[in-house]
């Protein structure tokens, strides 16, 4: 029992690093050669798990060998195009200037049922709302709707933003200082403290903290 629970671990931290080697990726965007690789690589590890008399090493080593293949081919196909279409394939257009390609269709095996199901996952129950749209190598449908049903935009509405409307990174969080988040806008953690301190407060005092590129700070303090 032992054994097969630390060939287990094992296991489960060396896939996990494969994996990062790989680069991150949702399951719905992998490419098919990828998606291929994952399959494996969860085939291949369950074998020594379920029979303790396989050595380890023959899943450690496939396991090895496919990443090692996987980011072998990535940079090949950075530099090979023709090679890259090949085997990932192209973006497909679907519909042109409103005009649904029904031989496109055909040629992905795209029946209606599948177009208004990736349509309404884009909030788009009307065909006739849609002005372009590509399906992308992964299958995902991409979409640009017409004029008249685009959402509004600030941009659009000729508006300036009354104040720093930037994305707030997360500073503090359960009273641990994300250094990335501060370095994203030009902060340290000196500077942090320091704010910190003009308002009689302490990085283990806080549960949450936010800020914006100009350093407007918004926390919410443990326990409230």
């Amino acid at each position: 029992m032992a054994v097969v629970f630390i060939r287990t671990v094992l296991l489960y931290f060396l896939i996990v690093v494969a994996l990062r080697i790989m680069g991150r990726r949702q399951i719905g965007e992998l490419q098919p050669s990828e998606f291929v690789i994952t399959i494996l690589i969860s085939n291949i590890a369950a074998l020594p798990i379920e029979n303790p008399t396989t050595p380890l090493s023959s899943g450690v080593i496939p396991i090895l060998t496919l990443v090692c293949l996987e980011v072998f081919s990535s940079m090949v196909l950075l530099k090979w195009i023709g090679l890259r279409k090949w085997i990932t394939g192209s973006p497909k257009v679907l519909i042109k200037d409103g005009i649904l390609d029904q031989k496109m269709m055909k040629q992905l095996r795209f029946n209606m049922s599948d177009l208004a199901e990736e349509l309404r996952d884009k909030d788009v129950f009307d065909i006739n709302e849609v002005d372009f749209a590509v399906v992308e190598t992964t299958g995902k449908l991409s979409i640009y709707k017409k004029f008249p049903h685009r959402t509004v935009t600030a941009d659009m509405l000729s508006l300036s933003p009354a104040q720093d409307e930037s994305v707030r990174i997360t500073a503090i969080s359960d009273g641990h200082i994300h250094k990335e988040g501060l370095q994203l806008y030009g902060r340290d953690k000196q500077w942090l403290e320091e704010e910190l301190r003009k308002r009689e407060l302490a990085v283990g005092d806080i549960f949450l903290l936010t800020m914006n590129r100009s350093g407007e700070l918004s926390y919410i303090l443990k326990g409230q």
